[in-house]
């Protein structure tokens, strides 16, 4: 894979990470069916806790044999994830409407539009 695809994917892996980061702060949980109605102290556990076999999971696909694959769904799953937060802009329990949750958030789906188009020409 050429260094200028990883570089991109790799940027926007670091974002999306941010994102999670920032996600905590803003007690994303309660934009969740199953954990919007828990109290905040146990949602925020189970949302964070939640975040380590995902991590695991992504980081040992990222060093597989699946490593291409791997590539697209994240690409497919961070532009999904922009859209819907773009979705999610009027929701009342979302946390997300300032500028620097924003300058995270959507250029992962622009990012990963371009790494998907770069991917499939390569």
């Amino acid at each position: 894979m050429p260094d200028l695809l990883l570089m991109l994917f790799l940027i926007n892996l670091s974002l999306f990470l941010l994102h999670e980061m920032d996600a905590i702060r803003r007690s994303e949980w309660r934009l969740f069916i199953v954990l919007k109605d828990m109290e905040d102290s146990k949602a925020y556990k189970v949302f964070t806790f939640i975040h380590l076999p995902l991590y695991t999971i992504i980081l040992y696909l990222l060093f597989s044999k699946y490593q291409t694959v791997t590539f697209w769904v994240l690409d497919l799953f961070l532009i999904i994830h922009a859209i819907l937060h773009l979705f999610f802009e009027k929701h009342p329990r979302n946390e997300f409407k300032n500028t620097f949750s924003r300058t995270i958030i959507y250029p992962m789906g622009i990012l990963a539009a371009i790494h998907l188009v770069l991917l499939f020409n390569n």
